[in-house]
């Protein structure tokens, strides 16, 4: 009784501090007066702007009525830009997301994309409905998993760097509950979770201080990125420390792929030792790493992928370009990306070592797995 009561006063301070970190007044760092957005239904195209060939230039005319927001069930006329970023092919009927600009009792009404909310909710529910329908009660959990670790990074590190903590330290903070959490929801109270997130926890650190590392030896900090301008633009009017976001990146996008091996490790060591409990803690160390070797193969592979893959406009350019060696080896973007595969890593590499040593250790000291 007394353990249950402790575990829920923990969770209400919890909450109460993620309440508080997000009670936020934040700088307008653009003049957003009289803007608005809404989404809105294309009923008429007024003046279409599509040529014989088949493309569009310019600009079309069309009239929308508002769906949502203050202005829902007014129609306007409106300008859809002819863009690849910005704009959208309008039909009649089609939903459309728009920006209306009011100065005066003037009103400037322009298309900016399309409506995608509806289709995006549709995708993560199929998403939802196959892990539930593959996995049973354990996808549940696993779903429970991916929304607390969404909760940590948008209601726990983004307010932290918001609110001038270290990046870096943010990112620590938020890795390390989000592992807490989803090991005991998928391994329980076990030592097998224990050992999976020791094991994760000093992955993902070790990838931070490796992607550090790395960035003096190169030449490279937080202010090399693409969006430094608007970051640096960012950082003048607020607390955000914008040289440590590179770091604090690297170390939340190898979480998963680390949390991936340690757990497979763990379980691996769990079931070996079940069937054979007179192993030393040498033997199991040993059985472990061998498992760890297999899946350290294809989960470095698989990390150096997915960054290279997030990439690959860039990569195609250059290739196109046909650029010397010379300049493609040195070139800013390509270090930064070769840091990031190789610091996450890193990172999955010496997690087997780490959660092999914890398998070992907790499992045999104990005898009840």
């Amino acid at each position: 009784m007394y353990k249950k009561v402790s575990v829920a006063v923990i969770i209400i301070l919890i909450i109460a501090a993620i309440v508080k970190l997000n009670d936020i007044e934040f700088t307008p760092l653009v003049n957003s007066d009289g803007k608005t957005y809404a989404k809105a239904e294309v009923t008429q195209v007024v003046k279409d702007n599509l040529i014989e060939d088949g493309t569009r230039v310019g600009q079309q005319d069309v009239i929308v009525r508002v769906l949502s927001g203050e202005y829902k069930g007014e129609e306007f006329e409106a300008k859809s830009n002819s863009a690849y970023l910005y704009g959208a092919d309008c039909v009649p009927g089609m939903k459309v997301m728009v920006s209306i600009n009011e100065h005066n009792g003037n009103y400037t009404v322009n298309v900016a994309g399309y409506y995608r909310a509806f289709p995006i909710y549709m995708i993560i529910a199929m998403f939802f409905l196959s892990i539930y329908a593959i996995g049973g009660k354990k996808g549940i959990l696993s779903i429970l998993g991916l929304v607390f670790t969404f909760i940590m990074i948008f209601y726990v590190y983004l307010p932290m760097v918001y609110r001038g903590f270290s990046p870096f330290l943010a990112a620590v903070v938020a890795a390390a509950f989000t592992t807490v959490v989803t090991m005991l929801l998928v391994g329980g109270k076990t030592y097998k979770a224990l050992v999976a997130i020791i094991g994760t926890v000093t992955g993902v650190i070790l990838s931070g201080i490796f992607a550090f590392i790395f960035c003096k030896m190169t030449h490279i900090t937080g202010y090399n990125v693409g969006e430094i301008d608007e970051l640096v633009f960012i950082a003048q009017n607020t607390a955000i420390k914008p040289g440590e976001l590179l770091f604090s990146g690297i170390l939340i996008a190898s979480l998963g792929a680390v949390m991936d091996v340690a757990m497979s490790i763990a379980s691996a060591c769990e079931e070996i030792y079940r069937q054979n409990s007179k192993l030393s803690k040498k033997e199991l160390f040993k059985s472990g790493m061998n498992v760890g070797k297999d899946a350290m193969g294809t989960m470095t592979n698989t990390l150096i992928l997915a960054f290279a893959g997030s990439s690959i406009n860039m990569i195609v350019t250059l290739y196109a370009y046909n650029y010397p060696y010379i300049y493609n080896i040195n070139l800013l973007k390509i270090g930064i990306e070769v840091i990031q595969g190789i610091a996450g890593s890193m990172a999955i590499i010496y997690t087997v070592p780490v959660s092999a040593f914890m398998a070992s250790v907790i499992y045999v000291k104990n005898k009840k797995i």
